[in-house]
């Protein structure tokens, strides 16, 4: 799961709860990562999130 579709699915409202229940195979510590990864690296997903809604 790449952390751009989870960063976008937050950035539209989605809680985590809701992430954990539409992605079972993610851990609640997988979305803690997710979430630190993020924003040590803002430019990068922001980037994937643009070039992935062009499609």
């Amino acid at each position: 799961m790449p952390v751009w579709v989870l960063v976008n699915a937050r950035n539209l409202g989605i809680s985590e709860s809701q992430l954990l229940y539409d992605y079972p195979t993610l851990t609640a510590i997988d979305l803690a990562n997710a979430w630190i990864y993020a924003q040590v690296n803002p430019e990068e997903v922001a980037t994937a999130i643009q070039e992935n809604e062009a499609d």
